[in-house]
């Protein structure tokens, strides 16, 4: 077995007999979650629950006055901020922030590599959000925060990088590592926390571009699996230079593969304001 085996393989067995430190969701954000997902919670109680993180108080006050949100007065309370951009969207910035927030680089490598897929989870939140509008089943809000933690699994392994000299000195291995390894462990970063099993399948199955999604219709997966790789065309990345033609997340959603979707109508802008948003 080569070194290169050897990580691979210790990382695996890491994984399989749960050694490898998966990441906790922050007080707040299960906190919010759950005010959000409650019935009879008031826009005060998500404001109070809210108003206990300034980083995100800021934030979603930030957010409520831009480009996408914004209306005739600007938002100077967390209480309008919310009712201006709604629980779901208040959620998912939430997710978006503490995400943002739970992995600090220590080295060049990793901290180039965090930006980078940062920007690609915008990216793919982004497209995902915008193709959401034009299928009716599929909601905007969950289309987003699919593609925000999409590749959720990727964060710890680049953490554990900073531990293992022969992954920071080789960025070939690291790609191929987390190539192999991210979407088993998203999903088990995602079910740890308890997200709805529509999102944890994302996590899991888009990149298995074989999978068929049960129904007419596509499903949030499809959504995903489309943005994510379009977000990666006009790149070298594999996917860009891929045979497209016979994947059934396109032909589930009328799509073809060879068209990009920034130039479907309507798409492209919704998708530049989603992601200004998110990076603001």
């Amino acid at each position: 077995m080569t070194a290169e085996e050897d990580i691979l393989a210790t990382l695996k067995a890491d994984i399989a007999n749960n050694r490898l430190t998966l990441p906790t969701l922050p007080e707040v954000a299960l906190k919010i979650r759950d005010v959000v997902e409650d019935e009879d919670a008031t826009i005060r109680d998500v404001a109070d629950v809210i108003s206990s993180d300034t980083a995100l108080s800021a934030r979603l006050i930030q957010v409520s006055n831009s480009p996408l949100y914004r209306g005739n007065n600007p938002v100077d309370n967390i209480q309008i901020a919310i009712t201006r951009l709604g629980q779901m969207v208040v959620r998912n910035l939430a997710t978006s922030l503490v995400m943002q927030q739970m992995f600090q680089a220590t080295s060049d490598v990793t901290d180039k590599r965090l930006r980078d897929l940062w920007e690609h989870n915008t990216t793919v939140a982004a497209i995902s959000s915008a193709l959401s509008t034009l299928y009716p089943k599929i909601k905007a809000d969950i289309a987003m925060l699919a593609g925000l933690v999409h590749d959720i699994g990727a964060l710890p392994l680049l953490v554990q990088a900073e531990e293992i000299p022969e992954l920071l000195e080789n960025e070939e291995l690291l790609d191929k590592v987390i190539e192999e390894l991210h979407t088993e462990i998203g999903q088990d970063i995602l079910k740890a926390w308890q997200f709805p099993d529509e999102i944890v399948q994302v996590a899991a199955k888009h990149e298995d571009l074989t999978r068929v999604s049960p129904g007419d219709g596509p499903d949030y997966v499809d959504i995903v699996q489309v943005a994510n790789i379009q977000s990666h065309m006009g790149t070298s990345h594999r996917l860009a230079s891929m045979d497209l033609s016979g994947v059934p997340s396109f032909m589930k959603l009328g799509l073809d593969p060879e068209v990009s979707v920034i130039d479907l109508e309507g798409v492209a802008e919704e998708m530049n304001e989603i992601q200004q948003t998110l990076c603001a």
